[in-house]
């Protein structure tokens, strides 16, 4: 029998990274996250990509950059799409910009790489055999795709017009919520609307598909973009073995509501953060917000 979808349509399904070197990327992300990985380019291909999994899982990839891409690593985050051809005409639509348009590759799926009007760039996945993550919300597997923008209200009407997300505050902060996307949820793990309730996460918790954030006006040289947040057993172990395998510690390990977490960015320039569940941490700065991932 075959294993139902993880996702729907508009919920991110994949992670990736594309370094100027990534067989250095794969020592480092093995060595930090234990991922075992494995080419699945042909041979004789131009260019590799070498999708990272835990226990047999697919859990992201680290690929070759294409020929004339930007030359700054960085994570780059995948949407669940029906028809990767209309998102890419609904993003037009909404005042994005299609920065590669839709295309094949092989039978894994269709994408385009596509833009919000404030810049920050984001890949839309028509699955094929590629059917997204197999490990999600698990030490070193994603937890969470962050938008972070300055246009708070211009990323709502864009991302709503386009995915049909709304926002949620989370006190201190925001999500984006997928409508229905907790319903899908509940028929797939039955119980999950109680454990949330249970655990006290904020209402309609289990509709989030993402987390937005404002860039501070004290941060001028930040860019709009799309980040990633993985899954770590313990946060002030990754900041210590980061460093130790080359990369760089931006912001040391601390408490936030719901977690501990640290920002890393790995040898080649890729930022993200590494988010351990602390839910002894509700509390932190007085705020509802939840970084637990669903």
């Amino acid at each position: 029998m075959t294993e139902p979808d993880r996702y729907i349509p508009g919920v991110p399904c994949w992670a990736d990274t594309t370094p100027a070197d990534p067989e250095a990327a794969v020592v480092f992300y093995g060595g930090l996250f234990g991922w075992e990985f494995e080419d699945v380019m042909p041979a004789d291909a131009p260019l590799r990509y070498f999708v990272a999994r835990l226990r047999g899982g697919d859990a992201a990839a680290v690929g070759s950059q294409a020929p004339g891409a930007p030359p700054q690593a960085a994570w780059r985050t995948y949407v669940w799409v029906t028809d990767a051809d209309e998102t890419a005409a609904k993003v037009r639509a909404a005042g994005g910009r299609v920065l590669s348009e839709p295309r094949e590759v092989g039978d894994q799926g269709r994408m385009a790489v596509c833009a919000d009007p404030a810049g920050a760039a984001f890949c839309v996945w028509q699955a094929g055999t590629h059917r997204g993550a197999d490990v999600i919300n698990e030490h070193g597997a994603v937890n969470f795709n962050d938008l972070h923008t300055r246009d708070l209200d211009g990323a709502r009407a864009f991302y709503g017009a386009v995915f049909g997300w709304e926002t949620l505050d989370m006190g201190g902060g925001y999500a984006w919520a997928l409508p229905g996307y907790g319903d899908f949820l509940e028929e797939r793990r039955p119980g999950t609307r109680a454990g949330m309730a249970e655990m006290g996460a904020p209402e309609r918790f289990e509709d989030v598909v993402a987390t937005l954030s404002v860039i501070p006006e004290d941060q001028p040289g930040v860019p709009a973009h799309w980040g990633i947040t993985f899954a770590v057993d313990d946060a002030d172990a990754i900041a210590a073995r980061a460093a130790e395998l080359g990369g760089q510690v931006v912001v040391a390990p601390f408490d936030a509501p719901w977690v501990r977490m640290t920002i890393v960015t790995d040898p080649q320039g890729a930022t993200f953060t590494a988010s351990m569940f602390a839910p002894q941490n509700k509390s932190v700065g007085q705020s509802s917000g939840a970084a637990t991932g669903v």
